[in-house]
């Protein structure tokens, strides 16, 4: 999908809400002829980055006209948006869509966003600009979710603390909960650490030494999860989603530290995947 190269590309300003949902408004964009204010069929189009020929691959949102004379588009949050980067087009009737531009963004209402309580999947939206240029969403649908909040490292520890949503009782489910580091691609045990719990709130220390005793000399990554003491249930990917930052990990950004590994000293430091999860990296000495 491209936009037509003789027309300058429009732009959407999008206003979030507390609850998840986005509000898309297009101003700068003249109607296709001979549409008139009430002649307008078309669409606010969103297509999955790498999806779109699968069933939740693409999602259509009706554009009405405003009193300013723009167009308008909602996305809800009670509306399910799959996990994933989401390219923001618009289309006219049976025309082939094309790429919005970034406009104006007013996401005051997710810094620090607390979601009410709820064992519904937590919805988040965030709009971004890509490196072209073009408009898009990054989008999580997670329950149940732990969000990091603050990280404080030590000279071989790091302590984490965070909230647990989208569960039904969340000191229920953290009784007994502990901290998991799941060793990405690798066959090197499962680690673990306990909580602490008051209410929803948890927070752990975890060793770098005790990831680094299997390293063998390349770059492992550890993924971290709370696991509830009841095995029936999902555990939660700790992750820091809650807020207006769509990519992390290259904004959010945390010092090494030396640690003795399994194949010699290494160099530990969490960090935010491109899903902004928390992840622990070990790897070698530069």
């Amino acid at each position: 999908m491209s936009e037509p190269a003789e027309a300058a590309p429009a732009r959407a300003d999008c206003v979030a809400d507390s609850a998840g949902g986005l509000t898309f408004h297009i101003a700068d964009w003249a109607r296709p002829a001979p549409g008139g204010h009430d002649d307008w069929s078309g669409a606010l189009v969103l297509v999955r980055r790498g999806g779109r020929d699968g069933p939740d691959g693409e999602v259509r949102l009706p554009l009405g006209p405003t009193a300013d004379g723009g167009l308008q588009a909602a996305l809800p949050s009670t509306v399910a948006l799959p996990e994933g980067r989401w390219d923001v087009h618009v289309a006219y009737r049976d025309a082939e869509p094309w790429r919005l531009a970034p406009g104006l963004n007013d996401l005051r209402s997710l810094v620090d966003r607390r979601p009410g309580p709820s064992t519904s999947p937590l919805s988040v939206r965030i709009p971004y600009a890509t490196k072209h240029g073009n408009l898009s969403l990054r989008s999580w649908r997670r329950a149940p979710h732990a969000e990091a909040g603050e990280i404080r490292l030590e000279d071989d520890t790091m302590a984490v603390r965070g909230r647990l949503h989208r569960v039904a009782y969340p000191s229920e489910w953290l009784a007994d909960a502990v901290v998991e580091a799941r060793c990405r691609g690798g066959e090197a045990p499962v680690r673990t650490a306990p909580l602490e719990v008051e209410g929803p709130d948890f927070s752990f220390t975890l060793s770098y030494a005790e990831l680094a005793r299997t390293w063998g000399g390349g770059a492992d990554v550890w993924d971290l999860w709370l696991r509830p003491a009841d095995r029936t249930m999902a555990p939660a990917r700790l992750a820091r989603i809650l807020d207006d930052v769509a990519d992390k990990k290259e904004i959010f950004t945390y010092p090494p530290r030396a640690v003795a590994g399994g194949r010699g000293e290494a160099l530990a430091r969490p960090y935010y995947t491109r899903d902004n999860d928390l992840a622990v990296r070990i790897e070698a000495l530069v």
